[in-house]
């Protein structure tokens, strides 16, 4: 196929759809995990649900970077935002994300500089078109993200741009899936892993869960006949009981993924652990800026003591739960209730890949 309108051709979907039916047997129940939030959104907008058995349930996973990132992450961002000659640069998901007692969007009401910002590099722009203010660039993402803010910190470096930094929460996918693969109680059958992010880091990192977990995964993409055949292949490994990572992918994934953003990244960052929203601290889970280049690292350049952090109640926002694939946004108590779109009580509401804000806007489409 060529172009992207084939990939939503009706005749060719109802012919996946039936393969899918006809490969599930009625009496077995078959639970998978996306770990996309993107492909949340998918399932969503084309109406995935109805075209598949009732018997196969797809649980939504980590696959929102916004809604990862931890509760100290938030408050730390809103301490900085509030510094006397700052701008803090970010994406626009990250705005509204309440922290223990503000937000982003709250504190921009009351006078701080904030920017909302589509790269790292425009945070840059910002930094040279402002040397009087520190720049300071809320790097949250996973691996799809983290060559950009390596390019923009190699770029500072070589321009010699000493006002702009980096707040930084990247994050790396497979470490958080091989957790959620080790929890026995979700019965997890197969991950669709995320298309964006392997495009960067290739087919390779997810063998592990595959090897170690037995549990099959298929790097998938974004459309409708994307989805349904990345659905077959998994399908078909549980039933074969086959462990295997496959590619459905493959006009965008290579198993090697991008070496040149590989690179980058390698130059700029190192592995370290990380708080993860729900997870808790994962070991080699995310990306810290390297000694060298420490001088845009912005908790080195300007370090802050934040007060102890409050908790959501766990009986008003079960955010961390959606997260780890243990309830869906619609078994959490407040969901459309006390907290909807206008009023998020967690980032699961907020972000533009939050499973509880699809749910909310499209969960109408699908009934998973």
């Amino acid at each position: 196929m060529k172009y992207i309108d084939e990939f939503k051709n009706k005749k060719l979907i109802k012919n996946l759809a039936d393969k899918i039916r006809k490969a599930v047997p009625l009496e077995k129940r078959i639970i998978l995990m996306e770990v996309c939030g993107t492909h949340t959104q998918s399932f969503f907008r084309y109406g995935i649900g109805s075209l598949i058995p009732e018997n196969i349930e797809i649980l939504s996973g980590p696959g929102c970077p916004v809604c990862v990132s931890s509760q100290g992450y938030i408050d730390k961002a809103i301490a900085y935002s509030r510094l006397k000659d700052v701008i803090i640069a970010t994406f626009g998901d990250m705005m509204r994300v309440p922290g223990t007692s503000s937000s982003l969007e709250k504190e921009k009401a009351k006078g701080s500089t904030i920017k909302i910002v589509y790269s790292s590099l425009d945070a840059l722009k910002i930094a040279k078109e402002n040397p009087k203010k520190e720049v300071i660039f809320l790097a949250v993402g996973f691996e799809t993200t983290s060559p950009t803010t390596a390019l923009a910190v190699l770029e500072a470096k070589k321009e010699k741009i000493g006002n702009f930094s980096v707040f930084c929460s990247h994050k790396l996918i497979p470490p958080a899936m091989e957790i959620i693969a080790s929890d026995k109680n979700l019965n997890l059958q197969g991950f669709i892993c995320p298309g964006h992010v392997s495009t960067i880091i290739g087919s390779r990192p997810y063998n592990k869960v595959a090897r170690d977990f037995k549990i099959p995964c298929v790097v998938v993409g974004f459309e409708p006949l994307d989805l349904l055949e990345g659905l077959l292949l998994l399908i078909e490994q549980v039933k074969n009981k086959d462990s295997k990572v496959l590619i459905q992918y493959l006009r965008v994934v290579k198993k090697e993924g991008n070496s040149t953003a590989q690179k980058i990244i390698a130059k700029v960052f190192e592995v370290c652990d990380a708080e993860w929203r729900g997870l808790g601290i994962i070991k080699k889970s995310g990306l810290r800026l390297k000694p060298e280049f420490s001088r845009f690292d912005v908790e080195k350049k300007f370090p802050l003591k934040i007060k102890m952090i409050r908790q959501m109640p766990r009986n008003l926002c079960l955010c961390g739960e959606v997260l780890k694939g243990k309830i869906r946004p619609t078994e959490c108590p407040s969901f459309a209730k006390r907290c909807n779109p206008g009023n998020p009580l967690g980032p699961c509401m907020v972000s533009s890949e939050g499973a509880c804000g699809i749910y909310y806007k499209l969960g109408s489409r699908r009934a998973f």
